[in-house]
């Protein structure tokens, strides 16, 4: 990374910040981690910036927003750069929105550290493509907000199988090449997307197209451990550091050393936690549970979550720092009803595996049940299509799948979200009951629909995995007092 478009020539800095201190800075930051990769250029003024631009191909402008004029002045920059990433000592999600949706490909509030700033300038270099991008490359002002964007021109005719995906949508294409480009960069990649929708697999396309690919790769799923083991699932323990302490212990953080850690359902972490989860990313040491010794790691951070992180942190549940953290390279994977021309690749392709597992004959799917399948809306995405296919190759035998085998919810036209809510309706039309009883029937009816999922029941229900540990504990305590 450093040298853009598969040049080896080094990347032209252009740092505009009225602060002499700041211009100062931050040319130090490239000089002392970046060598010759980068060249750092100050400038006072964006108009001092703009003529120096006037001959140069392979630029980054950082850029201090109050010093250029505030958000409506990156316009008048984004002709003149390959890339432009916003400063600003304001920093908040909304400036960042707006910087973006001004032309910016990312923000840094500020302070910030050598480290933060080399990761955004790596990231902006694997948005270009071979080619110096044009102005049709750039984001509209209608972009989604926090999206990385993808040069128009860039990404080929998506193939049928990509490290494990399966489809040939304009929308996968997209996710494919976005994959290419960020997988050798260091830096942390954050995934969004519904539930199903295939984050972990992206997370291990993301590690096998990387340099780390001979390297650990280790998956945590934050949702579906109790916040009070959390830390040290993570960061490991020594042995009597709590009750059931009984033997020292590596975490995922340094069982992944030297790979990737993904950390799945980032959303659900314990905000205490989160803060010492940017510790480490800061500093890459990790400090067992009951140490006094730190270890230094080197991992790449893969993190997912189906929630909305700028509404997370509008509602104090993720940290904002920590998401500027792990914001870097941003994918936003497409939920199955917005590619539905994947839909029966997908489910033939489980169709064939299922078959082969389950010694049954089936070869395809009858035209009408093809149809329904391609109506379907799936909420659950891939995941549900995957478990549908499944449950039809058990549960019958032939060589076409009739629009008979096919479960009700998907024959009937209903979809699967509302027969899953049938025990939780049951449990609300119930007689009148202490409120915590009701509670308690709602949330194990929910767990026993899901198959005593507690992260998918948490998720149907919009509350916490963690709220069900802890009224699970309190209904156990209530019956032992």
């Amino acid at each position: 990374m450093g040298f853009g478009g598969g040049s080896r020539e080094p990347v032209q800095v252009l740092i505009v910040d009225a602060d002499p201190v700041q211009r100062r800075t931050v040319s130090a930051h490239l000089a002392a981690e970046a060598g010759v990769r980068f060249v750092p250029m100050a400038f006072a003024t964006k108009a001092e910036a703009i003529e120096c631009l006037a001959d140069r191909t392979q630029s980054i402008i950082v850029a201090d927003l109050e010093t250029v004029g505030g958000v409506d002045e990156l316009g008048s920059l984004s002709g003149n750069a390959s890339s432009i990433i916003a400063m600003s000592a304001r920093g908040s999600v909304h400036a960042a929105v707006a910087a973006m949706r001004a032309g910016a490909v990312d923000f840094l509030p500020k302070p910030f550290g050598a480290a933060a700033l080399l990761d955004r300038l790596e990231a902006a270099i694997a948005q270009w493509s071979v080619a110096k991008p044009g102005a049709a490359d750039r984001p509209s002002s209608d972009a989604a907000p926090l999206e990385v964007p993808v040069p128009v021109s860039g990404p080929t005719l998506a193939r049928e199988d990509f490290e494990g995906f399966i489809g040939r949508s304009s929308a996968m294409a997209l996710v494919y090449d976005q994959i290419s480009r960020i997988a050798p960069s260091r830096a942390p990649v954050f995934v969004t997307g519904e539930s199903g929708t295939g984050k972990e697999l992206c997370a291990e396309a993301i590690h096998t197209r990387s340099g780390r690919a001979g390297r650990p790769f280790i998956a945590i799923n934050c949702s579906a451990i109790p916040k009070d083991l959390m830390e040290s699932e993570i960061f490991g323990h020594v042995r009597g550091a709590f009750t059931g302490a009984t033997e020292t212990r590596q975490g995922a953080a340094e069982l992944a050393d030297g790979g990737t850690l993904f950390l799945d359902e980032i959303g659900e972490m314990d905000l205490a936690l989160q803060a010492k989860l940017l510790r480490f990313i800061q500093s890459g040491v990790v400090q067992r549970v009951g140490d006094v010794a730190t270890r230094r790691v080197d991992v790449r951070i893969v993190c997912a979550t189906h929630r909305d992180p700028v509404t997370e942190i509008a509602a104090g549940r993720f940290r904002e720092d920590l998401f500027y953290r792990l914001h870097v390279l941003p994918i936003q994977l497409p939920p199955l009803r917005e590619r539905p021309e994947d839909i029966l690749p997908l489910a033939s392709a489980f169709l064939s595996r299922y078959a082969a597992e389950e010694m049954r004959g089936f070869r395809g799917f009858e035209p009408p049940a093809a149809a329904l399948l391609k109506q379907h809306p799936w909420p659950g995405n891939v995941r549900e299509l995957q478990n549908a296919i499944r449950r039809m190759v058990v549960l019958h035998q032939g060589s076409e799948v009739t629009v008979a085998m096919l479960p009700p919810p998907i024959r009937n036209g209903v979809p699967a979200r509302t027969t899953e809510w049938t025990a939780v309706s049951r449990a609300l039309s119930a007689a009148v009951a202490p409120f915590w009883e009701q509670e308690r029937t709602i949330i194990e009816s929910a767990i026993e629909a899901h198959g005593g999922n507690i992260a998918r029941a948490a998720a149907a229900l919009e509350i916490s995995p963690s709220t069900i540990y802890r009224k699970r504990q309190a209904w156990l305590d209530r019956r032992t007092a």
